[in-house]
Order: C-alpha cells, then sequence, then structure tokens
C-alpha cells in the first residue's frame, strides 16, 4: 500500500544546495521523476523528501533502495535515521515511534507551567525527543526519561547521552527511583491514546513500522492515560504538573477523571498544529 505521509508528521526540511549527497554528484537521480514517484505513492511533501532521500544516498543503489523502501511504505524518517522536532534532528531507529509534530504543542505546555531548574520526568518517552528539547530549555535540576519498549530505551538512552539524561526501561514510574517519589516538579508523556478499534485506520507507516504498545491506548484510547494520572499524584510534589497529549474528543471524560484523582486539568489547543494537551496540576 502507498504510503500516506501524516499531515501531523513534520515536514521534511529541504537539503541544502550546495550539500549534494553522493548520488546527486554522480549526476543521478531524475529529480523530476523522483518527485512524480514519490507523489503517486501518496508523499505529501514529495519535492523535500526526494531531497532528502538524495542527500542520505551513499551511492546510486542506495539511493532506488531508499526511494523503493518508501513507496512501500516505510516511514521517512526511519529511512534518514533522524527526525525534525522543535528545531532540532533527533535520531531515530527503525521500528521507533516517530514524533509528530503536533506534539510541539505537549512542549510548549510543560514550558509555560515549568518553573526554574525543575525536576522532570518524560514517560513513554520513545526516541528522547521531549526530553531532549526540554534539556535545553529548561536547564532542569534533575531529570530522567522512561519507557517501556526495549527498542526505544536504546535510542532514548544515545539520544541523551549529551545531557547526561539517565534513561529506564519499564512501565510508566515503575522503573524510577523511589526517592524521587513526590518530588517531581513536572512530568510529561505523549502516552498512546489510540483506541483499539481505530488502530486499523492508522496510515500504514505508523500501522507496520511503529509499535502498537506506542500507539494503542486500548478500548477508548485512555487506559494508559488513566494509569498515568492515577500514579502521577504520587510522584508530583505539590504543585507539580502532568502534562499529556490527547485528541481532542477524549478531553470531556478525560479531564472529569484527572478531576476525580485530585488533579486541576487545564487545556490547550492549537489549530495550526492540530493538537490538544492537557496539564493537570497537583494542589498545594
Amino acid at each position: 500500500m502507498a504510503p500516506s505521509s501524516h499531515p501531523d508528521r513534520s515536514a521534511p526540511l529541504p537539503a541544502p544546495p550546495d550539500r549534494p549527497g553522493a548520488a546527486a554528484s554522480a549526476g543521478l537521480p531524475d529529480r523530476a521523476g523522483l518527485v512524480r514517484r514519490l507523489r503517486a505513492a501518496g508523499c505529501v511533501f514529495a519535492e523535500d523528501e526526494a531531497e532528502l532521500l538524495v542527500e542520505a544516498a551513499e551511492a546510486p543503489g542506495t539511493l532506488a533502495a531508499l526511494v523503493d523502501r518508501r513507496v512501500a511504505g516505510e516511514p521517512l524518517e526511519h529511512l534518514l535515521g533522524w527526525v525534525e522536532f522543535c528545531g532540532l534532528r533527533v535520531p531515530v531507529d527503525p521500528g521507533v515511534f516517530v514524533p509528530r509534530r503536533r506534539t510541539a504543542l505537549l512542549v510548549s505546555a510543560a514550558e509555560a507551567v515549568a518553573g526554574p531548574e525543575p525536576a522532570l520526568v518524560e514517560l513513554c518517552c520513545g526516541s528522547g525527543a521531549i526530553s531532549l528539547v526540554l534539556a535545553g530549555r529548561l536547564r532542569p535540576r534533575w531529570q530522567a526519561a522512561a519507557d517501556l519498549d526495549p527498542a526505544a530505551v536504546r535510542c532514548a538512552r544515545r539520544n541523551l547521552a549529551a545531557p547526561a539524561v539517565p534513561v529506564y526501561e519499564g512501565d510508566l514510574f515503575d522503573p524510577l527511583p523511589s526517592r524521587w517519589r513526590g518530588r517531581l516538579d513536572l512530568v510529561v508523556a505523549n502516552a498512546p491514546y489510540v483506541p483499539t478499534g481505530a488502530m486499523a485506520l492508522m496510515p500504514p507507516e505508523a500501522r507496520r513500522y511503529e509499535p502498537g504498545v506506542a500507539l494503542d491506548g486500548g478500548s477508548d484510547g485512555l487506559a494508559v492515560l488513566r494509569r498515568l494520572a492515577g500514579e502521577a499524584v504520587r510522584w508530583l510534589a505539590p504543585g507539580g504538573h502532568l502534562v499529556v497529549e490527547i485528541s481532542e474528543r477524549q478531553v470531556d471524560t478525560f479531564c472529569v477523571e484527572l478531576t476525580g484523582y485530585g488533579l486541576h486539568p487545564t487545556v490547550t489547543r492549537s489549530a495550526d498544529l492540530d493538537a490538544t494537551a492537557v496539564t493537570a496540576r497537583l494542589p498545594g
């Protein structure tokens, strides 16, 4: 099935014109033909994707293989080995969830409530992209990330080595040091929130190449978020915040549940990003 580039994925950055890939240096390929082939396969940003694939190719044969894999539906980001997220090129391994453009709203919502040098944890961290951005913007006094998927943990550990952010493997808060219970200022998570029944409707590049554990949120899409909120009240410091991404149709139900846990929710929406984030504050 042809790939259908997600409208919420980051628009690819064009390769610099003065840095052609090896294939371009050899006089290949037919750029117009490559763009036509990608567009016919359903790639929304065909021109930019063509430039990026040429830039990534080490030889003409490599380029042909990359194009074939893209036309077959493999995510562009897995082929390139990186994704543009909040102005950074974040490495992302095959089989690891690809950060979406819409998740920039979660980042800005977290920034809006963060105090100076917060104690910060990202759960369901995937490649660690959110942690990488927030490490530079917030300068946390203590920071960690965690994910259940071993492939994601390996990817995040490499990405977060330079900021020296530890990445734990395990379910939500379970692998975190117990001494941080009740002391976290900020918990962020792009947890899975796609209802199980809607998984089959997702674009093939997500269904085939990204882990289901990063997408499937249970029967109503809120199974993981519900557990996350219930546990967060024991890990947040008084006045601390939980910030998550969610779909607009789930907001009302989730906010009622947050209130039931003793958290005070605030909803942030962005029409430009087609995104919704919920910030929940623990009183104190």
